[in-house]
C-alpha cells in the first residue's frame, strides 16, 4: 500500500524495525501525540506482566497507529470517518463508515519497515 502525503512535496516517514523500541522511538519522533498512550498501554499490559504473549498483539494495534498517524491526509481522514460516524443517525451508514476505518486499520498490518 503506498503512502500518502498531504502534500505532493511532503515526505511520509517510513516505517521503522518491527520492534517495541523501534516502534517507541518512531512515534516519539513523527507522531509524539500518541506516546502518552502508547507508553500506557505498555506498562498496562506488558511492562509489569513478567510475560511476552501479549507483545505482538500489542505491536499489531501499535503498529497501524503509527502506520496512520505518520500520513498526515490519511491520519485526517481516518478521524472524519469517524467523526462522521459519530455524527450520523443513519445505523447503516454509520456501520459502512466505520468499516471503512477498520479496513484501513486492517490494511496497515501489511506495511512494512522502510515503506
Amino acid at each position: 500500500m503506498a503512502a500518502h502525503a498531504a502534500e505532493p512535496d511532503a515526505v511520509v516517514p517510513p516505517m521503522p524495525e518491527r520492534t517495541p523500541n523501534a516502534l517507541r522511538r518512531a512515534i516519539a519522533e513523527n507522531a509524539p501525540q500518541l506516546l502518552p498512550d502508547f507508553d500506557a498501554h505498555w506498562k498496562r499490559a506488558i511492562g509489569d506482566a513478567y510475560d511476552l504473549a501479549p507483545v505482538p498483539a500489542f505491536m499489531a494495534r501499535w503498529w497501524s497507529e503509527y502506520a496512520i498517524a505518520r500520513d498526515p491526509q490519511l491520519d485526517a481522514h481516518v478521524i472524519e470517518l469517524q467523526h462522521r460516524a459519530a455524527e450520523s443517525t443513519d445505523i447503516t451508514e454509520a456501520k459502512a463508515l466505520l468499516d471503512e476505518v477498520a479496513k484501513i486499520r486492517y490494511s496497515m498490518r501489511n506495511v512494512e519497515p522502510g515503506e
